[in-house]
């Protein structure tokens, strides 16, 4: 499904409102400069697994530019602005990590990681009925994020099955000729 048809679904699902972008915008001050140390729990968790750790750390300097690439997601997040644009980027991202052999059973339980930091902060910044607002609409944000990715892997797939019955080759091959159009 094409990525601005794909929003409005997820964010009626997801119940996801302007008061929730409203109160991301709002937490961007407190969770934005979190971005570093979410990053470096993220690839530290992601580099324990053997096949992640040598999709990483293969190529040199790729990690430093993901530190880069994270941190500046991470902050989206906390933008407030959930368009088409955005939902593009998020399939975009998904289709990168499906190119390069980052598979959802490694991504998704990574993104643990990002809420668990991201809530225990905001447990701890917050007061009051604000933390049940921030957590809301962090949760909803997360829901979109993870469906998005998830659509861009289920469309790499389903063109790579157009050209090769091996999924792992299906994939990547997906992948690639979806970022090439995109182009």
């Amino acid at each position: 499904m094409e990525p601005e048809k794909l929003l409005p679904t997820l964010i009626r699902r997801t119940g996801f409102m302007q008061q929730h972008a409203q109160a991301l915008r709002n937490l961007e001050p407190i969770a934005g400069p979190l971005a570093p140390e979410v990053a470096l729990a993220f690839y530290d968790y992601l580099g324990r697994d053997p096949e992640m750790h040598e999709i990483l750390w293969s190529v040199p300097g790729r990690v430093e530019r993901l530190y880069r690439s994270f941190a500046a997601w991470y902050r989206e997040l906390f933008s407030g602005q959930y368009d088409a644009i955005y939902a593009e980027r998020r399939m975009h991202i998904g289709l990168v990590h499906a190119w390069v052999g980052v598979r959802p059973s490694h991504y998704i339980p990574a993104v643990g990681i990002v809420q668990e930091l991201t809530l225990e902060h905001l447990r701890n910044a917050l007061r009051g009925t604000e933390i049940f607002v921030a957590i809301s609409a962090f949760e909803k944000i997360m829901a979109i994020e993870i469906a998005l990715m998830q659509e861009s892997y289920f469309s790499a797939l389903w063109e790579g099955l157009k050209r090769t019955q091996n999924e792992d080759e299906a994939l990547v091959e997906g992948a690639r000729v979806l970022l090439e159009k995109a182009r």
